[in-house]
Parts: C-alpha cells; structure tokens; sequence
C-alpha cells in the first residue's frame, strides 16, 4: 500500500540470491578452547599436625599419612592423562607430585609462583601464638589487606597474583587441549579457586582446600569454570579428555550451563 514503510526484513532465499545466488551459511559460532589444571594439595605433614606455620621452611616432609593420601591420590589420577606435572619447589610438594608422576615418563616441572604464601616472620611459629597477633584478624577477615611481617613476608594480594600469572602462563605453553596438574599449597590454592570463581581474595578464606586433595578449574577463552573443589575421593573418569576427531582442538562453549545440565557423564 503506498505511503506504508518499506519491509526491512530479507528472507534466506533473497539473500542467498544478494550473495551470488549461492547459500552462504553462517559459520559456526567460536568456541573457547579448554585448559584444565587439577589443583593438588600436598598431602599431611607433620607441620600441619603439630600447629606450626611452616612456610617456606626447609626440610618440612610428609608423614605417615600424607604419604598413604598422597599415593592414593596418586592411583585415583593414574587414568588421566596428564600433559605436565608442575609443583611448588618445597619438599612436601615435591613428595606428593612425584606420587602422581609415577609410570608416566613425564619429569617434574617446579614453579617458584606455586610455592606457598612467604609468611616472613611468621614463620615456623606455633598457630596458638599467631591468632594472639593483631594481624591475625587481618588475614581471616581482610586478607587482601594482610602483608606478612619481615623482610622476607609478602601480602596474600602478592602470592594470588604470581599463583594466578603462574597457571595461565602454564595454560597458554601447555596449550587448549591440555589437563595438566599443579601442586602446590592450602593457601595458594584457595587463592587460585577464589580468582577463578570471581570472589574477591576478602571472601577466599570461605574455601576449604584439604591435604591430598585436588580441585579443578577448566579455562575457556572469556572464562573459566570451577569444576571440583576440595574432592578428596571418587571418580574422575569425567577429567579425561574426549578422544580428538581428527586434528582438530578439542573445544567447548563458553557460555554456563542454564537450567542445571545433565552433568560431565552426558556430552
């Protein structure tokens, strides 16, 4: 009718036709690519059982139970094809990482960024003297604001910035296809899982991270998705990468799941 506006919209037929008379179809959406790491926590020490704040400290091993939890842990990751083992520099990591390293011909990568929270001058003295310390409030309900006393202490803002840089500097040289392990500290950990979550670092100590246990978090290009935390038994057959279909890299869509999902054993 004249007078009337004109029909904006264009049907898949006339646009074909706009494009040479040919179907053009739209190219499928990008997918971010996926690097997973799986977050292991040393196992026990005798540190952690006598209520000293052990640090960096040298000579700190597992006892008798880290050692059972950590070559339980060890045989629960034995299916999971990992493409690198990286572990804090001290002993105790050390001890656990090379129980997951066992048969698989990988050799141990360490990272200084994955060693634990440098305490200063806290270090190596008993937790029942540190809670009588003004800073002590500090670390339990600002720790972003708590800096470590002594020359050689650093704030817990520090040691979740060098944990983070160490894992996606990891993550880019592994590359989207990778799962790979890091093992590291209670600490460094929930600083890692509260980065990863969006939580400000004030709201990390709300995360439990216990010895011997893993956490994962899969990164995609725009985020990433906290898969396990503080799993300290069950089944992981859902870590293990789906078979590639020709040389292709394993991809996965960015978005969250809405409405629940059906969960990792339906794909």
């Amino acid at each position: 009718m004249a007078g009337d506006p004109p029909d904006t919209r264009v049907s898949a037929c006339t646009r074909a036709e706009i494009n040479g008379g040919r179907r053009r179809p739209r190219p499928p959406p990008t997918l971010g690519a996926v690097t997973t790491v799986i977050l292991l926590r040393h196992g026990r020490t005798t540190a952690n059982t006598g209520g000293v704040l052990a640090g960096w400290s040298p000579g700190v091993e597992l006892d008798e139970t880290g050692q059972a939890q950590v070559a339980a842990v060890g045989a629960r990751l034995a299916p999971v094809p990992l493409a690198a083992v990286v572990s804090s520099p001290l002993d105790r990591c050390r001890q656990t990482a090379g129980a997951v390293l066992d048969g698989r011909g990988l050799e141990l990568q360490t990272d200084d960024r994955l060693g634990e929270a440098r305490y200063g001058d806290w270090t190596g003295r008993p937790l029942k003297e540190l809670v009588k310390e003004p800073l002590w409030k500090v670390v339990q309900q600002h720790p972003s604001a708590a800096v470590f006393p002594g020359p050689e202490g650093e704030g817990l803002a520090q040691t979740q910035a060098r944990a983070v840089a160490a894992v996606r500097e990891w993550n880019a040289r592994l590359g989207p296809d990778a799962v790979w392990l890091a093992c590291s500290h209670g600490d460094v950990i929930k600083a890692v899982l509260a980065d990863a979550l969006g939580l400000h670092l004030d709201a990390f100590q709300r995360i439990v991270v216990d010895p011997a246990s893993i956490s994962v978090v899969s990164y995609t290009e725009t985020r990433p998705f906290v898969v396990r935390v503080n799993d300290t038994g069950g089944d992981v057959s859902a870590l293990i990468p789906p078979k590639k279909k020709g040389r292709r890299s394993r991809k996965a869509d960015s978005d969250a799941v809405v409405g629940g999902g059906a969960g990792a054993a339906v794909r």
